[in-house]
């Protein structure tokens, strides 16, 4: 018998002064089975980092052909591809087929290994790396319950992340502009 993924609900107050975003996200994300609490709220950041009105989290871990997160217009072209993780190039390289925007937020203590392999196979593609501090998303990670409401307020090249059980900072570092 399959596991089934564990819901959680989040309502988060976003404050992106970088982009002069402001809204209240009602999230229920679905953790998968295989997916620990850092990748879940590696893919949770993300969203908050390019929230929109199109946004929504996919099938993930459950549909290979998708990323973590997208966005399509009205008529169902993809607007943004968001992959969670240290996807291959050829993946990234397909999905820059798809749509012009693209981005990638590795997450873990083995970015900086993964990184290292891939730089020169992403450097052609139009897509935008990031990396996540992984001690920023572990204290991150260890803060959630399932339900629960955060304020995210971004800045610069951080976010500060105010829950009922802590806050921490979770920066990242620009790896690849596109």
């Amino acid at each position: 018998m399959a596991l089934k993924p564990t819901i959680y609900k989040f309502t988060i107050s976003v404050s992106d002064l970088n982009r002069e975003y402001y809204d209240t996200l009602n999230l229920t994300v679905a953790q998968h089975p295989s997916e620990t609490l850092e990748r879940m709220m590696a893919r949770v950041m993300a969203f908050c980092l390019n929230a929109q009105e199109a946004l929504v989290f996919t099938k993930g871990l459950s549909e290979p052909d998708e990323p973590d997160i997208w966005a399509h217009t009205l008529d169902d072209q993809l607007l943004l591809w968001i992959d969670v993780g240290e996807p291959a190039a050829e993946r990234i390289k397909k999905a820059t087929r798809l749509t012009k925007d693209v981005k990638v937020y590795s997450f873990n203590s083995k970015s900086d290994s993964w990184w290292s392999q891939v730089e020169k196979q992403f450097n052609p593609l139009a897509a935008q790396v990031f990396q996540f501090e992984w001690e920023n998303i572990k204290t991150l990670g260890s803060f959630v319950e399932r339900t629960m409401e955060l304020s995210v307020t971004i800045t610069g090249d951080s976010a500060f992340v105010a829950t009922q059980s802590g806050e921490c900072e979770v920066g990242w570092l620009n790896l690849q502009a596109d």
